[in-house]
């Protein structure tokens, strides 16, 4: 498995937003939440596009999540998991804010 990578600093995030991210080959959609960032894939599994980092973000019953920009379904920001289509997930990944750095193990 491997390490994690330095992506960018805190200040190239947008808080309560996401911003995509390549890291070692791999669009990353990155979402800044109360001093908190969470990594998914960028691509989006039913729109068929890389548009992840351009979803609206909020809670649906309890969980922290994303709306795909193009059809709208909702994916937890924790697991990547679809919370409207039973059996599609995007892949999550490990990240941390240390120092004001973001880093994400892909």
């Amino acid at each position: 498995m491997s390490d994690f990578v330095k992506v960018c600093s805190t200040d190239d995030l947008v808080k309560n937003s996401g911003v995509a991210a390549l890291v070692n080959d791999t669009q990353i959609a990155l979402f800044y939440i109360n001093d908190e960032v969470y990594a998914l894939n960028n691509f989006d599994p039913i729109g068929k596009a890389y548009v992840m980092s351009r979803g609206m973000i909020g809670d649906l019953k309890g969980e922290l999540m994303v709306a795909a920009p193009l059809l709208k379904q909702h994916y937890s920001l924790k697991t990547g998991e679809c919370l409207d289509v039973e059996g599609v997930s995007i892949p999550s990944y490990p990240a941390k804010i240390e120092n004001n750095e973001v880093f994400v193990k892909v």
